[in-house]
């Protein structure tokens, strides 16, 4: 089976940065208390003029313009978002119509929430396995900070907005290439719709959170690596959801892994859901870290209860 590969990334990040003193001064908590149960120090948050899809639409011009190919190349384009300013259009059309994509290009959202960017990735190899192309756009962006509750110091202090795109090719040749997703409906994590008047804000059971991803980030990380007869020593680099340090560290201690493998970023972000792993591809490539040919797993896991895992290449 011909592979699915990274060929480049952009991102955006909204432009109020939040710290934990911050918040401090808004709800009963602590830079102490936050950083030591969540490892997060500062997330950000939308301005004004700022949403979902206004992020989405930078971080794809920047993936766009990194990949040196034409809108014309595009030939579909998969967002991942709960946090979508408008049920209609979605907020892949405002990307197609920004950057000029052709009516061609089938534009479509969904939402897995931080499972999204998997299932993104998933769904758009589908799209040009079914109507033809060589490229896709996968976005993953969130304006959480529109559907919180600021006075529950329980979910405020976790969440972050934020954008990451990665453009895919088909490859021509073969390259280790597998995904894998799950579902499990379950309310451990609820929020309302942003365009729903009176929706609820975002609930999590913490404790079961917890629980569920222990137990699925391993799984996923598993089933990948035996689909595609690979070891944790062939990967360069494990890119999980950035929702809490201590879910990655139990994690990295239950597999005996390399701990430098599994990159983190949430001190700076929080938890971004389905914006939070390509926001990491998008930091590992700027920074260099990540490198051409290098093999990488990514992992999801959150709200529906959903969870997904994959293994690609960067592109040589």
């Amino acid at each position: 089976m011909n592979g699915f590969q990274l060929l480049a990334t952009g991102g955006a990040l909204p432009g109020r940065t939040v710290t934990n003193d911050d918040l401090s001064r808004m709800v009963d908590t602590s830079d102490d208390w936050i950083t030591t149960r969540t490892g997060i120090r500062t997330r950000h948050w939308c301005t004004e003029g700022e949403s979902a899809a206004t992020l989405a639409i930078a971080a794809a011009k920047q993936a766009l313009q990194r990949s040196g190919l034409a809108p014309a190349d595009i030939a579909c384009c998969v967002c991942a978002t709960l946090s979508a300013p408008d049920a209609t259009p979605s907020v892949a059309c405002q990307v197609q119509a920004a950057l000029g994509l052709p009516e061609t290009c089938p534009a479509l959202d969904i939402n897995a929430a931080c499972s999204g960017f998997l299932y993104g990735t998933a769904v758009a190899r589908g799209l040009l396995a079914t109507l033809g192309g060589q490229y896709a756009l996968v976005i993953g962006c969130e304006a959480l900070s529109r559907l919180m509750d600021p006075a529950d110091r329980s979910t405020c202090v976790l969440f972050g907005d934020g954008a990451g795109a990665a453009i895919f090719e088909l490859a021509a040749d073969p390259t280790p290439f597998a995904v894998m997703l799950g579902a499990r409906g379950d309310a451990a994590i609820h929020a309302g719709g942003p365009s729903r008047a009176g929706s609820a804000p975002i609930t999590m059971d913490g404790r079961a959170v917890f629980r569920f991803a222990v137990d699925a980030l391993p799984k996923c990380l598993h089933a990948v690596l035996d689909e595609t007869q690979l070891t944790l020593d062939d990967l360069s680099w494990v890119v999980c959801h950035q929702a809490n340090s201590r879910i990655i560290d139990h994690c990295v201690k239950a597999l005996q892994a390399d701990p430098a493998k599994f990159y983190k970023n949430m001190d700076r972000h929080g938890n971004t859901s389905a914006a939070s792993i390509p926001v990491a591809l998008n930091e590992l490539a700027e920074s260099g870290q990540l490198q051409p040919g290098q093999l990488l797993a990514c992992i999801g896991f959150g709200g529906g209860l959903t969870w997904g895992g994959a293994i690609f290449q960067y592109k040589e």
